[in-house]
């Protein structure tokens, strides 16, 4: 298919981006535009590839800009969104404009170019913390920071779409992606990343939330499958791995990966307000494996173990490390 994928420099867009060449698809890729013509994390990936990707330096705030680059595509991935929940807290307006009005921007162009597929992509902080577990497609949705409250604006107006103009849309909800490439903001690349640099003394935020960490290669797939799958049109899909573990119990985890004696400690300034805390995250994923015929490759506790090993070796390396600042907290 010819496919448009927006926020193809970020974590996981990168990923989907490598996913997509190899299953033999003609991508075009929005990046984010700056004056350094980086394409972030496009420009780490192995050049057989990347040179088979049409690459937009753009914004998806600009309505015009969007209608011209969807125009021909079969089939919208939309990535693109400011996720770090603590810089929500800073910039709220920043969060409505980029993950709503873009999303909007994004539904009407995919709208005019009447395409086959608008894949978009929620998160598993809509839910807030566990009413119940697991959590299902049908959880409450709360919106516990402004970033997660963006997200939910999001979802509801791709629904919008789906139920008044008849896009065939897709929402998938990932939980707690990581691997290789994650910013340094999220939690296993900071313990990852602190503990590389040789730090004895690894500064976190609350220990006792749990997560459904979900290896970034499942996270992939199970875009490519929404996008093969008729079944999923019109539907919210949860991709996780349907294992729950603590902030805590990470740790511990990747300090036995790398053979480190660190400790952990709880620094204030990561710590959220005590409302917004999303306490516990624990996926269903029922619905990907019956109409995705998607199942996590690294499922539980092996699973995550080995997804550790390979998300810190890639950060060991000094190349790679070199890219994140361990000695800062950036929200």
């Amino acid at each position: 298919m010819k496919v448009l994928l927006t926020g193809a420099d970020g974590f996981i867009g990168s990923h989907l981006a490598e996913q997509l060449v190899r299953e033999g698809h003609e991508v075009r890729a929005i990046v984010i535009y700056n004056s350094l013509d980086s394409w972030g994390w496009l420009d780490t990936i192995p050049k057989d590839l990347s040179s088979q990707i049409e690459v937009i330096p753009g914004d998806i705030r600009d309505p015009a800009l969007m209608m011209s680059t969807v125009s021909g595509r079969d089939a919208v991935l939309h990535l693109a969104a400011l996720i770090a929940i603590p810089y929500s807290y800073v910039a709220p307006d920043l969060y409505v404009q980029t993950n709503v009005q873009g999303t909007l921007n994004l539904l009407n162009a995919a709208r005019a170019a009447d395409v086959s597929r608008f894949i978009h992509t929620s998160t598993s902080e809509v839910y807030g913390t566990a009413r119940y577990v697991p959590m299902d497609e049908g959880h409450p949705l709360q919106g516990q920071s402004p970033y997660s409250a963006s997200k939910i604006g999001a979802d509801q107006m791709v629904n919008s779409f789906f139920t008044s103009f008849q896009l065939p849309t897709v929402i998938v909800r990932p939980f707690n992606t990581f691997g290789p490439r994650q910013s340094a903001r999220a939690v296993i690349p900071t313990v990852i990343s602190q503990i590389a640099a040789g730090k004895k003394q690894i500064q976190l935020g609350a220990l006792t939330p749990t997560r459904d960490f979900t290896y970034v290669s499942d996270t992939a797939k199970g875009f490519t499958a929404a996008l093969r799958s008729d079944n999923s049109i019109g539907e919210v899909i949860n991709l996780g791995a349907g294992f729950e573990v603590s902030i805590g119990e990470t740790f511990a985890a990747i300090a036995e990966v790398m053979g480190s004696d660190a400790v952990a400690t709880e620094d204030p300034q990561r710590l959220r307000p005590e409302n917004s805390e999303v306490e516990r995250l624990y996926s269903d994923n029922s619905k990907a494996r019956e109409l995705l015929d998607w199942s996590p490759e690294f499922a539980g506790l092996d699973g995550f173990r080995d997804g550790l090993r390979r998300t810190a070796e890639w950060f060991v390396d000094p190349v790679n490390l070199s890219r994140y600042r361990t000695d800062a907290y950036t929200v």
